[in-house]
């Protein structure tokens, strides 16, 4: 998915997420890191887990709303075994659970700049390709990327677009453009959305939608062009009614908000609850002229995984053709998978927001960590988006 903020790969500011956390818990009752599993039974807060009544399980660190339950059913019957997910809605969510210590997981799901981030922390260990028989299904465009040459720690699970959802009825019935990032920034056109409008609650992907609106790169760190999209956030804030990086799905299908900027399979997901719950209204998603971020991401194996052989089997079950339909059918993530293709839903590959066409995809970019410095500086700015 998505797709997401992107990330934290300097050492000090490991240790500053690290200080956050502490802080955070010193003020609240500190949660486990962990779900419960099928008898309710939870992790303690130490880390430890009590294992499935099957006695084998493995770790999943996933996105929420990342896998399609018959996937999991299958797999599970496969290995004869327990698939155990854990859930984050925003990178830095993840990055600052694994700063703090977490450990227990088998595979994770971050996007590309991320599995840069976490090799570099030496988070995650390297993949061995010969015990991936799948592997060959993927489609070459998807390996041997820039934040992995030879995919030497990742596979590719799926990828997005974050881009902009809305209530095709409202907008249609207010007159309002779709096509550009205008609708999320612009004044003149928010007036007729105020108090019905999200934007997500990461810091990388705002700045990124600010940027492309303002004709600079999503990775551009210069800091004129950094306090410009701020600026520029600043002004359209008052219109909006939250940053919200996990619950605007369920907002855009009861109808309580119009426009959310998020990801491509998070809107096709609003769409089929709406039609699901029998709303008077359809969930449609636009990429904006100006550009978007494209997300690929990745299945990796944590640097400690203590179930490292159903690891393997998981990422290599996850990899095949019937799983990425499934997920693709179910989600509306675009495929990685070259024969999943022939079985997914006509009406999902026709949808350029899950699909794009050559066109389409070159106006969509990766997002890049930031130096040192301009990740400071962008943090500097984030916080004072925040409490003004």
């Amino acid at each position: 998915m998505m797709t997401s903020s992107r990330f934290l790969s300097e050492k000090f500011l490991w240790v500053v997420i690290v200080s956050v956390v502490f802080l955070l818990s010193a003020c609240d009752k500190p949660t486990s890191s962990f779900t419960k599993n099928e008898e309710g039974d939870v992790g303690s807060e130490t880390g430890e887990m009590k294992p499935p009544p099957s006695g084998r399980f493995v770790r999943f660190y996933n996105w929420n709303n990342y896998i399609a339950e018959t996937t999991v059913d299958r797999f599970e019957k496969s290995c004869n075994c327990r698939m155990v997910q854990d859930y984050f809605s925003d990178h830095e969510e993840m990055l600052a659970k694994l700063a703090a210590g977490a450990t227990g997981y088998d595979v994770m799901v971050p996007t590309g700049n991320v599995v840069e981030t976490l090799v570099a922390q030496k988070m995650i260990q390297p993949i061995d390709k010969n015990r991936l028989k799948n592997i060959n299904q993927i489609k070459p465009e998807f390996l041997n990327m820039w934040f992995d040459e030879g995919n030497q720690y990742s596979v590719p699970y799926a990828y997005s677009v974050t881009l902009i959802g809305y209530n095709a009825e409202k907008i249609k019935e207010l007159g309002l453009p779709v096509d550009s990032w205008a609708l999320i920034f612009e004044p003149e056109l928010l007036k007729k959305l105020q108090g019905k409008i999200t934007v997500m609650d990461s810091q990388r992907e705002l700045f990124a939608a600010a940027l492309f609106y303002l004709g600079y790169s999503p990775n551009d760190g210069d800091e004129a062009h950094l306090k410009e999209a701020r600026d520029l956030i600043l002004r359209a804030k008052p219109y909006w009614a939250a940053f919200n990086a996990s619950s605007y799905i369920k907002e855009l299908t009861i109808g309580n908000i119009w426009v959310a900027h998020g990801y491509s399979n998070d809107m096709f997901q609003a769409d089929q609850d709406a039609k699901a719950a029998g709303r008077p209204f359809t969930i449609a998603s636009s990429l904006p002229k100006e550009g978007a971020v494209l997300a690929v991401d990745n299945l990796v194996i944590h640097k400690s995984a203590p179930h490292l052989d159903l690891a393997y089997e998981m990422i290599d079950f996850l990899i095949d053709k019937q799983a990425t339909t499934e997920l693709s059918n179910l989600t509306g993530s675009g495929s990685v998978n070259a024969p999943s293709l022939e079985y997914i839903d006509q009406n999902i590959k026709d949808n350029k927001a899950v699909f794009p066409d050559a066109e389409t995809f070159k106006r969509l970019q990766m997002l890049k960590d930031y130096s040192r410095k301009e990740r400071r500086l962008a943090n500097r700015l984030w916080t004072e988006i925040k409490v003004k």
